[in-house]
């Protein structure tokens, strides 16, 4: 494992707001040494990092070293095997364990989670609309694609309102078009105040702050 590094191609509009928004702040998230098991072995160990708001970092890494793990330990759905983790922002994650209801439209399916989120129908209407999913809205999800089911997961975390993004592999399944909305979507998130965690093992539209390489020698 590598420490943390700054991007090289940073946006430098997103870097003034994070100056701007850090000075005053206290982290969103914050690891120290911290480890994370996986079927009772200890896959990842000595991870730290700290996000303030407008900042993003990327876990990297090839398949099975441990990134979604560690997005999984972030989102309070695996426990802390070492170390400390402090969250002190609401948290929306996007994985593949998200369920929809196959039989309804998507408006419907994605409207019982952001529900359950808190989050209103202007919201989730923006969200579809950021991941143009909009003329989708009616279509059973049983009609729809691989990268739209994908896309559909990603919505729930724009209408969230959460300050914090925890993202697994959310370029998967999605084409070069959606892949650009995702990468707009995000930036805009940063711009306002939030911060991002996406694992993923192939580039993704962001000049993250900071990366993590994850290379399996650290568990």
């Amino acid at each position: 494992m590598t420490p943390p590094r700054p991007s090289d191609n940073a946006s430098a509009d997103a870097g003034a707001a994070a100056g701007a928004l850090r000075g005053a702040s206290t982290p969103l998230v914050e690891a120290h040494a911290l480890g994370c098991e996986r079927a009772g072995r200890l896959v990842v160990r000595g991870v730290a990092f700290a996000l303030h708001p407008g900042e993003s970092l990327l876990f990297s890494g090839p398949n099975g070293v441990g990134k979604s793990s560690l997005i999984r330990l972030i989102a309070g759905l695996l426990p802390v095997a070492s170390g400390t983790l402090n969250v002190n922002v609401p948290v929306a994650l996007s994985d593949e364990n998200l369920a929809l209801d196959t039989g309804l439209p998507l408006r419907d399916a994605l409207g019982f989670w952001t529900r359950i989120d808190g989050a209103s129908d202007l919201r989730l209407r923006a969200a579809l609309e950021a991941l143009d999913l909009m003329p989708l809205a009616d279509i059973p999800v049983r009609m729809l694609s691989t990268g739209q089911r994908k896309r559909a997961m990603l919505v729930r975390v724009l209408a969230s309102g959460a300050p914090l993004w925890l993202l697994d592999e959310p370029g998967n399944g999605l084409d070069g078009a959606s892949l650009d909305r995702l990468g707009g979507a995000m930036t805009q998130h940063l711009a306002q105040g939030g911060a991002i965690i996406a694992a993923s093992h192939f580039p993704l539209p962001l000049a993250f702050t900071s990366t993590l390489s994850l290379d399996g020698a650290n568990a």
